[in-house]
């Protein structure tokens, strides 16, 4: 399964450089691992897509409820990004 996923610029950055393998969301989507995510960089100042994502497989599943992780959220283990930029499509 394909999760499309607005990621708030900071975050996406930190992604887009290779400095963060994972990420925290809400665990309303029934994640599995195996799953791939379609993190798309969103402002949410002007509400809008910059063209840019990223797909990454979900490698590892933490389950909110314990190690400080509120119950209901869950942090994903992510692998193998493939970056996408469609502002660079027929450049």
């Amino acid at each position: 399964m394909i999760h499309e996923l607005k990621t708030w610029e900071e975050y996406f950055k930190a992604l887009w450089e290779g400095h963060k393998t994972f990420e925290v969301r809400e665990d309303d989507r029934n994640f599995e691992v195996g799953d791939m995510l379609d993190l798309k960089e969103y402002d949410h100042i002007k509400d809008s897509f910059s063209g840019r994502y990223i797909r990454a497989e979900i490698t590892y599943k933490l389950n909110g409820g314990s190690f400080g992780i509120e119950k209901g959220y869950c942090v994903l283990g992510l692998n193998d990004p493939v970056l996408f930029d469609s502002n660079m499509i027929g450049m």
